[in-house]
């Protein structure tokens, strides 16, 4: 944590109808661009706009996960804590831009907007600081009540017209089972949800897609096997959201080993160890699709 003056620039938290068995078709994946960067490389001129909203004086403490925003920060000034994101670079001008929209179409799961602007060709976003535990998703536990809840609201939020992420470009495959109307976050991993007293929150909307609301439910499946559960019971909790069981066994099936297909790939190039285990979670649930003859059962 560091004691900034305002204006000065030193260094500077919140933790991605019933479809028809047509082949999965190979889209362009977007690729991340390396976004991470200090506070200092933000102008004066930014910084002095920070400090007009939050107090001469403030500390600043980085966040200690994600990459979609250059610049992700806990502020806290003489009124509190707030949660800073600034953009330069076209891609997480883009995804921030993404992040805006969704709190005009959502009105309680992402975190509020209190202020931005744009300074020197930075965008800058201030927002409500969402102070809580990440959730456990384990079998069993009560966190997975307020994640249903969550869902079951979010599977009713349309897409209004912005422009959003695609499936193609998202996940980089596609299917005409995935068209649709409905916003999703597309990256319910456990760090992006918060427990806060009014209910679980959501944060870091970067890759927010306008598709088919069986999307989400097909994407949570791997973190939930990466929480402790079987393919089998994943795909029985996610079960009680009905997009999930109105959409077509083949292309689940599909959508599995398309998903497995890509981690593995990823896997091979990466040293990382969360795309290790999305291979791993993702090849989990493909292999009980395909070796458990489960096309031949309900979704």
């Amino acid at each position: 944590m560091n004691r900034l003056p305002g204006g000065n620039r030193t260094s500077g938290g919140e933790a991605e109808s019933c479809c028809l068995p047509i082949p999965f078709q190979l889209g362009k994946e977007q690729k991340r661009e390396p976004m991470r960067r200090d506070w200092t490389a933000l102008p004066e001129s930014v910084t002095a706009a920070v400090a007009a909203r939050v107090g001469v004086t403030f500390d600043v403490t980085p966040a200690s996960s994600g990459d979609h925003a250059e610049i992700a920060s806990t502020v806290t000034g003489p009124a509190g804590q707030i949660f800073v994101k600034a953009a330069s670079a076209e891609l997480s001008v883009r995804s921030l831009r993404y992040e805006l929209a969704v709190t005009r179409a959502i009105d309680r799961h992402a975190p509020a907007v209190l202020w931005q602007f744009e300074s020197d060709g930075w965008l800058v976003v201030g927002t409500e600081h969402l102070a809580g535990s990440h959730p456990d998703l384990s079998p069993g536990s009560t966190d997975l009540d307020l994640l249903l809840a969550t869902l079951t609201a979010l599977q009713e939020t349309p897409a209004p017209g912005e422009t959003w992420s695609t499936p193609a470009a998202r996940l980089g495959f596609t299917h005409t089972a995935m068209d649709g109307e409905t916003l999703i976050h597309s990256d319910l991993n456990p760090t992006n949800l918060i427990v806060t007293p009014l209910g679980l929150r959501i944060v870091d909307w970067a890759w927010a897609t306008k598709t088919a609301a069986s999307v989400e439910l097909a994407l949570l499946i791997p973190w939930l096997i990466g929480s402790g559960h079987s393919a089998q019971q994943a795909q029985e909790w996610i079960a009680q959201l009905p997009a999930w069981t109105v959409t077509d066994h083949q292309v689940l099936d599909d959508f599995a080993t398309r998903n497995a297909m890509k981690w593995a790939a990823k896997s091979r190039q990466s040293t990382e160890r969360w795309v290790h285990d999305l291979a791993m979670w993702t090849g989990k649930w493909a292999d009980h699709r395909t070796d458990g003859h489960q096309s031949a059962r309900q979704p």
